[in-house]
């Protein structure tokens, strides 16, 4: 009877906690997102299992855990908290996307940048938060640095990028990282939901119908020298973004080089699917109803939202003022797809685009946009590296 007494006390069911019931349930949420409504299933089937994997009760002595040095989920968690799994993406992500509508109209760039000010925004708000209510743990006494570090990896939520959020708060706030990510992840998935209203909220009937000249196509030199031009010019203004950056660039010369397809094959498919299954399962794992619950995990996610809402709207805002200055017209909707959600913020201004004019086609548009919110919120996160990672 003992040893059946010691087995029931060192089950789940004798150790959960409330904590515990609330993240599950939250992880069934995400697989109920990404299974019946299609948001961004590749990403939230391995997040929301492994929020639910974090959070079965582990008895005290048992070394499974994702926060027990030398288990099998510490060791995989390695790859988040130490910055590897994120540049391992970025090169499968730089295999698999065309930068050709970037290179037929440079200027959509901008876009890509000017999407990046819901970074910088949110940065300053979680300054100002805090610096006003320590209860949100995003200050250290004994660590000045700790609150500027802090508020640039929750202002990196507004690139809408989870592998860059993951990377920059993995080298500046970790204790922070899963709240973070799951935020960044959250958002990402939540496109079609977010943008549509922000994007029709700062557009008129008019502005939605702008038809724009079909692209011009890029030639095999100009693919050829974009990722070499562009790594060259990016990283020597930020190089803190190496890592990320170099990684995108050396996917996308392994795929228009055209004498490496078959690097590029295996870093567009197998390569990446691994990693992202890797990724996703440990971010997931890590979120700990006693690590997690916490208010600032609250603060964190009202500002990501903040971030990603004031990114959509300064990518929109941009491309009409672009518009004061253009003989030819920009269709403001793609300014929305600024920010790095490839290409699910393309997507979405198609299907907004076309919701005002059936006949109105503008996803290769919002590519140019979208492929430069990549780049643009790797080199934000370069400068912020720069700032305060020494």
């Amino acid at each position: 009877m003992e040893e059946i007494n010691a087995y029931l006390m060192n089950t789940g069911f004798a150790n959960v906690s409330a904590g515990n019931i609330l993240m599950i349930l939250v992880g069934c949420v995400f697989l109920y997102l990404a299974i019946k409504k299609d948001y961004e299933p590749l990403l939230l089937v391995p997040i929301g299992f492994g929020i639910i994997l974090g959070n079965i009760p582990i008895p005290s002595g048992m070394s499974i855990g994702i926060y027990e040095q030398g288990s099998v989920l510490n060791l995989l968690y390695f790859g988040v908290v130490g910055g590897i799994y994120p540049p391992l993406i970025f090169l499968g992500i730089g295999a698999m996307t065309d930068f050709s509508s970037l290179i037929s109209n440079p200027k959509l760039i901008l876009l890509g940048a000017a999407a990046q000010v819901g970074i910088f925004v949110t940065m300053l708000g979680a300054v100002y938060l805090g610096a006003h209510f320590e209860a949100l743990g995003l200050t250290k006494v004994d660590d000045p640095m700790y609150l500027p570090r802090a508020a640039a990896s929750i202002g990196i939520i507004g690139g809408a990028d989870g592998p860059t959020a993951i990377f920059l708060s993995s080298q500046l706030a970790p204790e922070l990282l899963g709240a973070i990510a799951i935020s960044a992840y959250s958002y990402m998935a939540l496109v079609p939901v977010i943008q549509p209203p922000i994007m029709r909220l700062l557009t008129t009937e008019a502005e939605r119908c702008i038809r724009m000249a079909p692209p011009k196509p890029a030639s095999r030199r100009q693919r050829i020298f974009f990722p070499v031009v562009c790594a060259l010019t990016c990283l020597f203004i930020a190089p803190g973004a190496l890592p990320l950056l170099g990684m995108l660039f050396l996917g996308n010369l392994l795929k228009e080089s055209g004498v490496t397809e078959r690097l590029a094959h295996t870093a567009r498919n197998a390569f990446i699917d691994i990693v992202t299954i890797l990724l996703g399962v440990t971010v997931g794992a890590s979120t700990q109803a006693d690590t997690f619950l916490k208010p600032q995990s609250i603060a964190i996610f009202v500002l990501g939202a903040l971030s990603f809402m004031v990114a959509t709207a300064s990518g929109v805002m941009f491309a009409k003022f672009m518009n004061l200055f253009s003989n030819e017209k920009i269709n403001p909707l793609i300014g929305a797809a600024g920010v790095s959600a490839v290409p699910d913020s393309a997507r979405v201004v198609q299907m907004v685009g076309q919701q005002a004019l059936r006949d109105n086609f503008l996803i290769m548009h919002a590519m140019g946009p979208n492929v430069a919110g990549v780049i643009g919120s790797a080199v934000a996160a370069g400068v912020l590296m720069s700032i305060f990672g020494g």
